[in-house]
Parts: C-alpha cells; sequence; structure tokens
C-alpha cells in the first residue's frame, strides 16, 4: 500500500530514513566489529568468513545482528497486519519508535552503560539490528520499490538495466540516484563523527528517523 502523503514528502522521508541506514551501519561496522546491522547479506558472507580461524572475523557480532534483525522484522510485519488501514498512525508508531530506541541506545552508550566491545556490545548490535528490522519490514509493506532505505544492490542494478543503455523503461533515475546519495552520505557523515562520538552518531540517526515519523503523520496528502 502507498503512504498517506504527498509525493515529495515521501521520498524526502524514505531519503531521509535510508541516510539514517548509512549513519549506523558506519557505527556497527566501524565500532562494533565489522558487523552490519541493516545489511543482512554481509552478515551472512561474514557469517562464512569466521568459519576459517585466521579469517579476522567472529561468529557473535554478525549472528547477534541476524536475530535482532528478524525479531525487528516480525514486530514491524505484526505492525503493519495490524494497523495498516490507519497508515499514519501505523507509519507514525513505527518510525517513532525505532527513533525512541535509537535515542536510548545511544543515550546508554553515552553515559558508559553499553560500550563498544564486550559484552554489552551484544546489546548494542541487537537493539540497532532490531530497529533496522523493524524499519526494513515496514518499508517493504509501505514504500515504493525504488526506495528500499536499506539495501542498494537492487537500486544499482534497476538503475543500470533500466537505463537507457539498458531497456530504457525507468522513469525515475533520479529517486535510485537519491538513494545512493543518501546512503552514501549518511555513511560518509557518520564515519567523519565517529572520531569524536559513537553515542550523538546514534542520536543524529534517531533524529533523522524522528524526522521521518513526522512526515508521515503531519505531512500534507498532495
Amino acid at each position: 500500500m502507498g503512504v498517506p502523503v504527498g509525493v515529495r514528502w515521501e521520498v524526502g522521508a524514505f531519503l531521509g530514513l535510508t541516510a539514517a541506514t548509512g549513519l549506523i551501519d558506519a557505527v556497527s561496522y566501524l565500532k562494533l566489529g565489522h558487523t552490519f546491522v541493516a545489511n543482512m547479506t554481509g552478515n551472512v558472507v561474514f557469517l562464512g568468513f569466521a568459519v576459517a580461524p585466521d579469517s579476522g572475523f567472529r561468529f557473535g557480532p554478525p549472528l547477534v545482528a541476524v536475530v535482532g534483525f528478524v525479531l525487528g522484522s516480525l514486530v514491524g510485519g505484526r505492525a503493519a497486519r495490524v494497523l495498516e488501514a490507519r497508515p499514519r498512525r501505523w507509519l507514525g508508531l513505527v518510525f517513532g519508535t525505532q527513533a525512541v530506541v535509537l535515542w536510548l541506545s545511544g543515550l546508554l552508550v553515552g553515559v558508559g552503560v553499553l560500550r563498544e566491545s564486550g559484552g554489552t556490545s551484544y546489546i548494542l548490535i541487537a537493539a540497532l539490528a532490531a530497529c533496522f528490522g523493524l524499519q526494513n519490514a515496514t518499508v517493504r509493506h509501505a514504500g515504493p520499490r525504488d526506495l528500499t532505505t536499506t539495501v542498494l544492490t537492487l537500486t544499482l542494478t534497476g538503475l543500470a538495466a533500466d537505463s537507457p543503455l539498458g531497456t530504457g523503461r525507468s522513469a525515475k533515475p533520479y529517486r535510485r540516484l537519491g538513494s545512493i546519495v543518501a546512503m552514501l552520505a549518511g555513511a560518509a557523515i557518520g564515519a567523519l563523527l565517529l572520531r569524536e562520538t559513537t553515542a550523538w552518531v546514534i542520536v543524529l540517526a534517531g533524529a533523522v528517523v524522528a524526522a521521518a515519523a513526522l512526515v508521515f503523520v503531519l505531512a500534507p496528502a498532495d
């Protein structure tokens, strides 16, 4: 189903969610043991790498991320089933919840309750992965096919295959390009900010998600 706001608002919100993905995957890969919390393809590959004792990869972080992501996706699917008849409430509640979990995670990192290594890092990985499982499941039900917010493999494929040099069928290449730029910008900003702070990168991602939630609740339908 579609979202209850105008196209420009919709595209802006989904590009914001894509940028938030870049921010948080910068945190997880650079600070939490070379794992992703939004890109599960990478984690499955990392689990394969971990079979080799000298690969430098561990089973723990990607496995926890996959489990957290699946649980978040289950919650997202259930929320869609129960609330999709009221899309503003549904999307506002889901992305508002995601923002709150991100803010709480950032706060706990900032005060030292959750750390980038050791046992508490697994709690952080699970929480972040659940957030993006929730996001991914929700976007799968509500979002346009060319704005997935988490994985760019199909976006890049569509951009190239449907270009004038391919099938020539692409009517919206700029949306796909926007997704790539948003993810790149989020990852770059996250990587730069991580030189000074981890907590505030997570908080920033939460603010971006919260802005998207407000768009879905308050923006006009045309």
